[in-house]
């Protein structure tokens, strides 16, 4: 899912304060349009505009609160940050009170109106992609399978873009729970080919059926077969067989998928003829096969095989500023799954969801939402507050995430951006990775 990048829109009829505010705005990596009176920039907004409005209060026409007014009647969950070198208190709670997400009087810390706009920034984008998701769904369309901004979902989605449509045998390997049926099932929707998707999971298969399942059986091979069985890769040709756990695949087996890689062809369980498939192979695993394969559990030609494309999913605790787009969608499913309806999660829940481990890695998110939504989240999960270095760190990961993001993975363009050397962003990326 494309994330229109969002703007500031700064409202304010001093030119010289506008330019000056623009010019800072423009020199901290922060997108700005500016506005010299409030009805402009109202006849300006559309539906779901990628914006934050930062405006002046006092000015001819319509002041900052009453453009504040609306901005709630045009869109409520619009950020909108005030400034005004007249404030007082009455003014700023009353600001606040209408929904105004913060209040700055002049003069104020530039730092603290930055740091402000970017948590706006962040805040509209998380909206406006959960309104995508929602219409998404209400239309009975599914949304991009691989969600996330971060730049290790980038790089997975342009290593799929590029051998989607190959023929190329893929190994994805990820922890548990990280999405590795999604990744293959994305380079099937890729790949334009009209046959099935075909998944598998090898561990789950006995081993005294394996045989007849994966390669099918013809009359009379073992007891109880009194008909022609088709199996799952004659069933995946020309489409998608995805071997989910490979290292669960037993020995004496391996060797026949060995042929249908290298040859293309079969034979039932029980029969004598060959027959042709063009299944691409997709399989996964959570094991070092190299290691399986010194230790005589996985046969090193078969992964040679299989290896011929490496994509490696990132566990959710290196992609965490993903973690509250993912956790919306899976709001959003579960309140259609169980018809229930359920409020917008809090920012502080998000902010503690973003500083778990996740052991369980998209799974286990996908438990939390739907706990959430069904009402059984346990309070301490919910409302925990974060202290002050979590709340520091997690903002530090997220920022280095969006400028490695804006720069294209260029550290030394990304370490530019926030004002820091090369080295200490490497040591802080190494840290976020792990």
């Amino acid at each position: 899912m494309t994330r229109p990048p969002i703007e500031i829109w700064l409202v304010e009829d001093d030119e010289d304060v506008r330019q000056t505010l623009l010019q800072t705005l423009q020199l901290s990596d922060l997108p700005a349009r500016g506005f010299s009176r409030a009805e402009h920039a109202l006849k300006a907004l559309t539906a779901d505009a990628p914006v934050v409005m930062l405006s002046d209060v006092r000015m001819p026409g319509m002041d900052g609160l009453s453009l504040l007014r609306q901005l709630q009647k045009h869109d409520v969950e619009l950020p909108v940050l005030l400034l005004t070198g007249h404030g007082d208190i009455r003014m700023a709670v009353e600001a606040m009170r209408m929904g105004a997400q913060d209040f700055f009087e002049k003069p104020y810390q530039p730092e603290q109106l930055l740091h402000s706009l970017r948590q706006a920034m962040e805040r509209r984008a998380l909206v406006l992609d959960n309104r995508r998701l929602r219409r998404c769904l209400a239309a009975g369309k599914q949304p991009d399978l691989l969600l996330g901004h971060t730049p290790e979902m980038d790089l997975l989605r342009r290593q799929i873009d590029n051998i989607a449509d190959t023929s190329a045998s893929v190994l994805i390997l990820g922890e548990t729970g990280t999405g590795k049926e999604l990744v293959a099932r994305s380079l099937h929707q890729g790949s334009g080919r009209k046959g099935h998707f075909v998944a598998v999971n090898c561990t789950a298969l006995p081993e005294s059926i394996f045989e007849s399942e994966m390669f099918g059986a013809e009359p009379g091979a073992f007891t109880g077969v009194t008909k022609r069985r088709i199996g799952k890769v004659e069933h995946a040709d020309n489409g998608t067989l995805f071997l989910d756990e490979i290292e669960g695949m037993p020995l004496p087996l391996q060797a026949k998928m060995l042929r249908v890689l290298q040859e293309s062809i079969l034979e039932r369980l029980g029969g004598n003829q060959l027959i042709n498939v063009d299944a691409r192979v997709v399989a996964a695993t959570k094991i070092d096969l190299q290691e399986a394969g010194r230790a005589g559990l996985f046969r090193p030609d078969l992964y040679f095989r299989l290896n011929v494309v490496t994509l490696a999913l990132p566990p959710l605790r290196q992609r965490r500023a993903d973690i509250p787009l993912l956790f919306l969608h899976f709001t959003e499913q579960a309140k259609e799954q169980y018809n229930r309806d359920a409020a917008p999660p809090p920012d502080a829940l998000l902010q503690q969801l973003i500083c778990r481990d996740w052991p369980g890695n998209v799974r286990e998110l996908r438990h939390v939402a739907e706990q959430y939504v069904l009402g059984v989240l346990p309070v301490t999960t919910a409302q925990s507050p974060l202290t002050l270095p979590e709340q520091l760190a997690a903002l530090e990961q997220q920022l280095i995430f969006d400028a490695m993001h804006k720069s294209q993975n260029q550290v030394a363009q990304a370490a530019e951006q926030l004002g820091i050397p090369r080295k200490t962003l490497y040591d802080k990326l190494a840290r976020y990775r792990q």
